[in-house]
């Protein structure tokens, strides 16, 4: 019987001449090591193409966020009669000592009316906005092991509540932060579509920049890129923040996508 050396985009094997026909290349199991924020794993090659890592995954982060409640009684960057549009100039490239973001406005920006009102929008400020704190839980995003999501297309989370809806279907008027850390270990991404603002901070370093009173936006961030320009090595522990800000009728789009895992999320 003869036989030929063949490669099937993974490693070399044989193929065999049987009855004047060449057969399918046979090519002995091809690994390599792999790994997940919570253990080791391998992965398998198959006619050319690496499969997913079989190392156990973290569970689905639960976000632990504070939410305020504005009026537009008495805050006037809700419902204010702003132009419609990003407006990239609100905050600063790098988190305040606080970690909120610094207002960069000189002396404000086309959606903002200064620095002193901006400060408002995540820090409790007795008189114009209540506070309570909220979870978000991501769940495993559908065919794509490792990435997680929160999908909420009628992001209302604090209606009838705090102040109230004001006379309006929903309350629409409220800011939200969240915070967690996570290992780098390279490949996460990261990526929010929704309305209004939304930053996003990896790092303490500005990494998505939808600020502005705007129709349903999207942006993602890969950290491979994102990590030279922060100082990011893998193997690493970095905090993410996030801001959000619903500040007009009348609709609320909310959609996070991440492969980003707490390191407590193995338990």
């Amino acid at each position: 019987m003869a036989t030929r050396t063949c490669n099937d985009g993974c490693g070399d094997g044989q193929e065999s001449c049987v009855d004047g026909s060449w057969q399918a290349c046979k090519v002995p199991l091809v690994q390599r090591d792999c790994s997940s924020v919570c253990g080791p794993g391998h992965e398998t090659c198959s006619k050319g193409t690496w499969g997913a890592c079989d190392a156990p995954l973290p569970k689905p982060p639960k976000l632990k966020t504070i939410v305020r409640d504005f009026s537009p009684k008495t805050h006037p960057d809700f419902e204010a009669n702003y132009p419609s549009g990003l407006d990239e100039g609100i905050v600063q490239h790098t988190l305040g000592p606080d970690d909120t973001p610094v207002y960069a406005g000189m002396p404000s920006t086309p959606t903002t009316s200064g620095a002193a009102n901006f400060n408002m929008w995540y820090h409790d400020t007795p008189g114009v906005n209540l506070s309570e704190p909220l979870d978000l839980q991501l769940l495993p995003a559908e065919g794509e092991p490792g990435l997680f999501a929160y999908d909420d297309q009628a992001f209302f989370p604090i209606d009838g509540q705090l102040l109230g809806n004001e006379g309006r279907g929903h309350n629409f008027h409220f800011t939200l932060e969240a915070s967690t850390t996570f290992e780098y270990r390279g490949g996460e991404v990261f990526s929010f579509s929704g309305d209004d603002d939304m930053w996003v901070f990896i790092n303490r370093q500005l990494a998505i920049n939808l600020g502005g009173l705007h129709r349903k936006l999207s942006a993602d961030v890969a950290l491979d890129d994102f990590a030279p320009s922060a100082g990011m090595v893998r193997g690493q522990i970095y905090p993410l923040h996030f801001f959000f800000a619903e500040r007009h009728t009348v609709e609320s789009h909310f959609t996070l996508r991440t492969s980003i895992a707490d390191p407590g999320s193995c338990n």
